[in-house]
This record gives C-alpha cells, structure tokens and sequence, in this order.
C-alpha cells in the first residue's frame, strides 16, 4: 500500500490510500493577497502567525509555506525569496507542530526551505518541464523527502486527461532515475475550473483512478480550482473534495479554515433586521449576533469542507468508529460552563446518605 511520509520535529503525516485524508493548508501564500504581500516585504509576520495557527485548529494536516513575494524594491525573486522562505518557515516552525510544505518557482527558496526545516518536509513542486526536471529532481534526491508533481510539461496544460496521465508517468519515471521511489511522488493531474470545462471534474476523478491503480502514487490538488469564478464556491468545493476521496485521492492543498465574518456584512445584517422592525439588543455580543443570524462567526473555524472531508473519512473507513467525526461535531463548552459536568451539578458532588 502506498504511503507518502512527511515529518516535522515530532510528528508524522501519512499520506496513503488508507489513510484519512491529508489536508495540506495554502494560506500563508502571498499570491493574490495584497495586504500579506505588503507585509511581508515589510517585515510583518502577524498574518502568518495568525494563519498557521488557524489553519492547524481548522485541521490542517500540513501546512504550504509560499514566499513568492516581488518585492517593490527588489524585483528579482531568486535574491529576495530565499531569504525570506528561510524566516516564514523558521516562524511557523517555532508556533505550531505540524509538517511543513516547501512551496516555491524558484529553486534557491526551495533548498533554503528545505535546509531550515526540521524533519521531512513535502517539496511543492516539480513539472515535466526538462528544466524543471534536472533542477528539482536532485534536490529531493539529496533531501530524501518526498515531492509534488504536476502534470504540465514544456507544451503547457493539455485539456487531454491522457496527456497530463503520460506527463505524470514521465515524472515518475525520471524520478524513478534517481533513485526517488514512486512512493514520494504526490501527483497533483491539474484541476481545472467547471465553470469552463463541463467535464472537468469527471477528467480528475477519471484520472486519479488511473494514477492510483497504474502507477501507485498519491495524489493532490488544489482544490479551489474546480469552482473558479462561480458563485457558492464553498457549495461546489464540498460535493468535490468527497467525490475526488472516493476516486482514490490522498490529499488537497486547500483552505480549512471558514474566515470571520466581514464587519460591513455584520453591518448590512443589523440595519436589515432594524429595517424589519427586530430589535436586536444593545448588550448583544458580535459573536452572538452572527450566530443568531446565520453569518457564521466572527472568529476564524473549520470550513465546510472540512466537515466534508471528515464526513467522507468516517463513510470509508478512515475513521474507525467516527472517533474523529464525533469530535468534530462536539460543541464547545460556553463561557462558564467548562467545570459543568464533573462530579454532578455545579461541580457538586452528591453526599452519600
């Protein structure tokens, strides 16, 4: 059975068909997020800090570390990238305990990634591409860990599921070359987006089935693509992700968390309930009002498609007896009720007669 493994100091992520599924989270990356971009050229970490540790209380199994930042200062990434991989992954590595994800285009940030890292991290990525191919290939040689492969090569994204399967079954045969087993190969086959290909996401399901069965690898994706540019994002993401696990893949590089409510829809919520004559009362919480109305939460939670992936684990035998789906469920204790429940009442034990 194929088993993937990736490491930090102390723990272990498996990755594998039997395996519940490894849920790789993608937010610290400053690819279209303005506001992070800025602050990391400026030196602010906040963002980053907040983000590993959401996404870790959200279920993330790994995290992706991407420091892809042109800075205005310095627009050639190959000297601004690998230093700065170096402190977000030294960052994260220091506030949570989980694997780590070396994200990057450019390889000097990928071996400074892989050098600052402590165990054995998942290597985000290698393509087709001849170029690609003799950069990173001896990079996850002389790290032994294992590596992402996605299924493009130098003549692009082929819409031709048959053609990103042989780009696949070339990386892992190049891989195979060095030395590197096809057990540390997580091919991502590419999603693409519904809303332009109808057929999309029969083409993943389609190919992981064959990517499982024939070459025996894991498999991932990033699984927000699917739902580009549609309305209900979240909606389509959750009959996805369950339908991707039952075609065989392993894991997605995704977003777990459900971010908080905005202050301008709380806004827009309070004066449309005022507007219908509800009075909402003034020692009303933000927390409570949004649970109230439906808007979700103000703090940062577990998405819906985590909810979807635990379910999916618990259908497929992934998670033995539901421990996991049980624990996901179970609400937290409110505010001064954490010591309700032990030894009676109150924390009042019964006197015996």
């Amino acid at each position: 059975m194929t088993r993937t493994i990736v490491e930090s100091k102390t723990k272990t992520a498996i990755i594998g068909f039997d395996q519940p599924f490894c849920v790789i989270g993608e937010r610290i990356n400053p690819t279209g997020r303005k506001k992070l971009a800025a602050e990391l050229e400026a030196g602010d970490f906040s963002t980053v800090e907040a983000d590993a540790i959401a996404q870790v209380a959200a279920g993330a199994t790994v995290l992706d570390i991407n420091a892809g930042v042109v800075y205005n200062s310095n627009p050639d990434p190959n000297q601004t990238e690998p230093p700065l991989m170096r402190k977000v992954v030294e960052l994260v590595q220091g506030l949570v305990d989980v694997p780590l994800c070396i994200d990057s285009s450019v390889p000097g940030a990928l071996e400074a990634g892989l050098e600052t890292c402590e165990g054995r991290p998942l290597l985000n990525s290698v393509t087709g591409e001849e170029e690609r191919l003799e950069l990173v290939l001896p990079l996850v040689k002389k790290y032994n860990v294992p590596v992402v492969a996605i299924s493009n090569d130098d003549t692009g994204i082929s819409e031709d599921p048959d053609v990103r399967f042989a780009v696949a079954k070339k990386i892992v045969e190049r891989a195979a070359d060095f030395g590197i087993p096809a057990h540390d190969i997580v091919v991502d086959p590419l999603v693409m987006p519904i809303g332009a290909m109808g057929t999309a996401g029969q083409q993943v399901f389609t190919l992981v089935r064959r990517l499982r069965e024939e070459l025996g690898v894991n498999t991932t994706c990033g699984a927000s693509n699917i739902s580009f540019g549609l309305p209900n994002r979240h909606g389509i993401n959750n009959a996805f992700l369950p339908m991707a696990m039952g075609a065989g893949m392993t894991s997605a590089i995704m977003n777990p968390i459900a971010l908080p409510v905005k202050e301008a829809d709380k806004a827009a919520k309070r004066a449309e309930a005022e507007a219908a004559g509800i009075i909402i009362p003034e020692d009303m919480d933000d927390e409570t009002f949004c649970q109230l109305f439906g808007l979700g939460s103000t703090k940062p939670r577990a998405g819906k498609e985590m909810e979807a992936i635990r379910a999916a684990n618990f259908l497929t035998n992934n998670d033995p007896h539901g421990g996991e789906w049980i624990k996901f469920n179970k609400a937290p204790p409110k505010a001064g009720e954490e010591e309700a429940g032990r030894g009676g009442r109150g924390g009042r034990r019964r006197r015996r007669a």
